[in-house]
């Protein structure tokens, strides 16, 4: 038993974590390529799914649709998820090769399992990641890379010490409208950067659409789902709120490392990103989509801002949902650049936007504008332009199995997406504080503030313990 976990968990029950819950797909004989193992013939590399929540099953079903990956292993905690998670599965394959766990550990120990998928919630990431790279798996794991910057740390540390693949979920580098962007601002065709705009999205939103049922008990309009950042403990409306966990979830497991809390339904499952002790709210939510794309235009993928002044509006850190809906953060980065970083504000658009001295582009899904008519025209840059080239990914997916049998860096690696996510870690931090934050990139620390210095990391809940 590792040290970061407790030691009295029931194996049996450990199976979901993320979203909603965690998932770990099972694994048959046999090890992909790469050092210290063995390519099997058919060259296929088995891969396990952890967490069977929002992204998980979109995940595994992108990886299913691969000729040489096979998932054969499943791990969430709550037994409905696990159940549908080994269904989906074994129906896609047609047999019933895909085994279930309860337990993370157990899963990430099968020595012919090659790579995991991860997707738990934010408060689990280190953990599950770590045991990973311990176990020597490749990892495709989601945004961001976790919680906090104490813990992106120490996934950067494994991931480097054990030598695996690591590729984030910010799939947006795979996507050839986002690279055409970044290019033309590597390429110099706006000039010298002078300021970006990176827009995110704002308040709340109830993914696992268990808002309404709570707001009939509570004699509220459906619609009125920012109601719940005003219900704190001690109300009749919180008393309605708490219920006994169902039985098909573990929930003193799912809560983990975070602080245990009474079981409210509209908080775990999808969407505990409201609730600052599993997750971070629209900033954290977003910041490993947009901003890493604002980092890669800058070819900022190894470097950050310098000084980081953020304000947010927060409800009541005691209410259900109490995560800042409406944000702006302000930042200074090296070569005099600028950038801002907000949600909820009708100046800064939605996406990405890099602004130079001879012009400026901006991207979001679905949506493409520059200030040269030129650059708009086909899916990338003319090659006389393309000095610089940028990563070109077949798939976000495919990328990742292509390099766990190559043995070569993914598009999005752990040391890229650490990155990205700092400046919405330190914008969160600055927010919190109330002061502005003054960042040194080389050593990855706070300077002359000793409590924000303390909100790069957070207290786990015994027994577990940060790798």
């Amino acid at each position: 038993m590792n040290n970061n976990s407790p030691a009295g968990i029931n194996r049996r029950r450990f199976i979901t974590t993320t979203a909603a819950g965690m998932v770990l797909p099972l694994i048959l004989p046999g090890c992909a390529t790469g050092p210290e193992r063995r390519a099997r013939p058919s060259n296929r590399v088995n891969l396990g799914a952890i967490g069977w929540g929002m992204q998980g099953p979109s995940n595994t079903r992108s990886f299913m649709a691969l000729d040489d990956c096979q998932v054969v292993a499943a791990c969430d905690l709550d037994k409905d998820n696990l159940a549908a998670a080994v269904n989906t599965i074994n129906d896609h394959y047609q047999n019933k090769d895909c085994k279930g766990y309860h337990d993370y550990r157990e899963l990430l120990a099968r020595p012919d399992i090659d790579a995991v998928m991860i997707a738990v919630p934010d408060h689990w990431h280190e953990l599950v990641a770590t045991e990973a790279a311990r176990n020597k798996k490749d990892v495709y794991g989601e945004k961001p890379l976790a919680k906090t910057i104490a813990e992106q740390q120490s996934i950067v540390r494994a991931v480097e010490k054990n030598n695996i693949i690591w590729q984030t979920g910010s799939w947006q580098r795979s996507q050839a409208v986002f690279r055409k962007a970044a290019e033309i601002v590597r390429n110099g065709l706006i000039g010298k950067v002078t300021h970006v705009e990176v827009g995110l999205p704002a308040g709340h939103y109830d993914f696992a659409e268990t808002v309404p049922e709570l707001l009939a008990r509570l004699n509220q309009p459906a619609g009125n789902t920012e109601f719940l950042t005003t219900v704190l403990p001690g109300s009749p409306d919180w008393d309605l709120a708490v219920t006994p966990p169902p039985a098909e979830l573990d929930y003193e497991t799912w809560i983990g490392p975070s602080t245990m809390e009474p079981y409210i339904k509209q908080r775990v499952h999808k969407d505990w990103r409201w609730n600052y002790n599993t997750g971070g709210g629209q900033l954290m939510d977003w910041i490993g989509h947009h901003c890493d794309i604002a980092h890669w235009g800058l070819g900022f993928d190894n470097s950050g801002p310098l000084e980081i002044e953020g304000h947010g509006e927060f409800p009541d850190p005691r209410a259900i949902w109490n995560t800042s809906g409406k944000y702006r953060i302000e930042l200074k980065y090296p070569q005099d650049i600028t950038m801002t970083i907000a949600g909820g504000y009708n100046d800064i658009r939605g996406g990405c936007k890099w602004i130079g001295t001879e012009g400026w582009v901006w991207v979001d899904r679905g949506g493409f504008d520059a200030s040269n008519p030129e650059w708009k025209k086909g899916k990338s840059l003319p090659e006389e332009l393309r000095k610089v080239k940028l990563y070109e990914s077949p798939g976000h997916w495919r990328n990742f199995i292509d390099c766990v049998k190559s043995r070569q860096p993914t598009i999005t690696p752990a040391q890229t997406a650490h990155h990205s996510a700092i400046p919405g870690h330190l914008g969160l931090i600055s927010m919190l504080t109330g002061r502005k934050i003054t960042w040194d990139n080389a050593t990855e620390t706070i300077i002359g503030d000793p409590e924000a210095s303390k909100l790069m990391t957070r207290a786990y809940r015994a027994p577990w313990k940060m790798s």
